[in-house]
């Protein structure tokens, strides 16, 4: 495969040596690099790179090309990319994706037998609390400055964000870093055991910060690519961030935030974000130009209400879509829009199964005959000279191709570089809040939806041409989800919710938990969080393990 880990960074998070140069990803700031070592800023042009950097860094490996000034320490610029590392902790542990590589950490992530010492979790840790540290300090000193309350809204997001991801990935024992220290001393990373953190402490954290920038952050407005703010959060992201977070409280806190959930999935649906519905261009789907190489100006950025950009002349990335698009073909599919062909990630049968009920999938099929069979225009996989069965984990034609993501352009269009994609990853889609309200409306009515919360189902369904349900329990709506976002990065998150991944669950699939039973065999409860790594355990004493690793 392409780009794997060369070596890991040995420390604390917080102790990571910043790198605070940038390259003009967002808006239309033209930032250049700036000393790499922490220093004062004392003027407005060098903070405005530093915001940049903030979601540079979601975006990009580091400042220079794909492989060099890597922002974590010790990490190679493919492995480390955010996208990459969030999508491969989600999606190879579920019942959606298994990868063919047999890279250090793959195995562990196919077959659900991770720990301290994974060594992708621990560049995911990494690369969030890297990302915290740049928004820490990018906060320090726009109180300095007196920055503008917008930007500073923002980059708040960022960091609520990022820690949202590290709570959902690694549970609540999680350092809790406010404020910016450049020492890297274990105090100033975070003092934390198990009597004075928990869950609560973080997600408390979360949710405030999130409700006290709401009114601070621009109002709901959709943006297209080259349109001002394109790339930028507005209220919408931190509505949409609130649903995740209020949808998942139960998982998190112990307590259920149903109704809240509701409340701010609403206020999303109600936004000018909405579902991309449009008729087929050139063959393509509305669904499938979410996808594409010009999704930000075909017009389905209408839907995208947090975009995570990508051009393959400026904002070059082994670790963001062109890791989706790359690691998911090989040479023997159709044209796909870029060079680069790895042939790794493919579609585990239980996701297949999410459009054929009846495990009759026509095998020799190309995407638009599956999608004509599914009666559903997300059944994006391709069949010929594959098996539907996944006998060896280590060839890639066993398992269904999925070709969701690509850098073709839907209107013909060239794309800016011939390996490079320029597809950018609609971290926040408009259906999301569709979905949560139907889930939290279910929740609240004794587990199935109501009229209004199964219309909402039913709007994200009609998208796709596909038929509409009659009603919606829990189940279905779990099933849904998976229909609707997988290989987006979030599905094993999804299943915890459902109480389908780890623990006393008969809800099984293809090697879960083992690289033995074919049919999967459950896992512990404790593995619905993973380990903080060992490297931080090691170096900040304040730490405590999660239980079971």
């Amino acid at each position: 495969m392409k780009r794997n880990i060369s070596r890991i960074l040995l420390g604390s998070a917080a102790a990571v040596i910043l790198s605070l140069g940038t390259t003009a990803c967002v808006g239309d700031l033209d930032v250049t690099p700036i000393d790499p070592n922490y220093q004062v800023i004392t003027d407005a042009a060098t903070l405005d790179n530093l915001f940049n950097k903030c979601y540079a860094t979601l975006a990009m490996a580091g400042n220079g090309d794909v492989d060099g000034d890597v922002d974590v320490d010790g990490i190679d610029g493919g492995t480390s990319g955010f996208v990459r590392q969030m999508w491969n902790s989600n999606e190879l542990t579920s019942d959606e994706a298994i990868c063919a590589w047999g890279d250090e950490g793959i195995p562990g992530f196919n077959f659900n037998s991770y720990d301290g010492s994974h060594p992708m979790l621990r560049g995911y840790y990494y690369r969030l609390y890297t990302a915290i540290t740049y928004c820490n300090h990018y906060l320090a000193m726009a109180e300095e400055l007196g920055a503008d309350a917008e930007k500073v809204a923002e980059i708040r997001f960022l960091r609520a964000l990022e820690y949202y991801l590290a709570l959902d990935g690694f549970g609540g024992r999680i350092p809790l870093i406010k404020a910016f220290d450049s020492s890297g001393e274990p105090a100033a990373r975070g003092r934390i055991n198990e009597n004075d953190y928990s869950g609560y402490e973080v997600y408390d954290f979360i949710e405030s910060e999130l409700l006290d920038i709401q009114d601070k952050l621009a109002a709901p407005k959709v943006k297209m690519e080259g349109q001002e703010g394109y790339g930028r959060v507005d209220q919408a992201a931190a509505w949409t961030l609130l649903t995740r977070l209020y949808l998942n409280a139960q998982v998190y806190t112990g307590t259920a935030q149903w109704a809240k959930a509701k409340e701010y999935a609403k206020k999303v649906i109600d936004s000018p974000y909405k579902l991309f519905v449009d008729d087929d261009v050139n063959g393509y789907t509305a669904y499938e130009r979410l996808f594409m190489g010009n999704n930000g100006s075909n017009g389905s950025a209408v839907e995208s209400i947090f975009t995570i950009m990508q051009d393959g002349a400026t904002t070059a990335s082994w670790g963001c879509t062109l890791f989706l698009i790359a690691s998911t073909h090989d040479a023997n599919l159709p044209a796909w829009g870029t060079s680069e062909a790895w042939g790794g990630n493919r579609a585990l049968p239980e996701l297949v199964d999410k459009f054929f009920p009846g495990k009759n999938a026509p095998l020799e099929a190309s995407p638009a005959t599956m999608q004509v069979a599914a009666g559903d225009d997300r059944a994006l996989f391709e069949s010929v000279g594959r098996t539907y069965s996944i006998d060896k984990v280590g060839t890639f034609t066993n398992g269904f191709a999925v070709t969701k993501f690509n850098n073709i352009y839907s209107d013909g269009g060239s794309s800016h570089d011939a390996q490079y994609v320029d597809t950018d990853f609609f971290f926040f889609r408009a259906a999301e809040a569709y979905l949560a309200y139907a889930e939290a409306d279910a929740r609240l009515n004794g587990g199935k939806a109501t009229d209004d919360g199964l219309d909402k189902i039913n709007a994200v369904r009609a998208r796709a041409h596909a038929s509409r349900l009659p009603s919606a329990d829990l189940a279905t709506i779990c099933d849904e989800w998976s229909r609707e976002f997988y290989f987006e990065g979030r599905r094993r998150s999804d299943l915890i919710r459902f109480g389908y991944y780890g623990g006393n669950t008969s809800y099984t699939w293809t090697f879960k938990g083992s690289s033995d039973i074919y049919a999967g065999t459950p896992f512990p409860a404790f593995r619905n969080i993973f380990a903080i790594p060992t490297t931080d355990i090691v170096a900040n004493s304040n730490l405590v393990q999660n239980a079971g690793y």
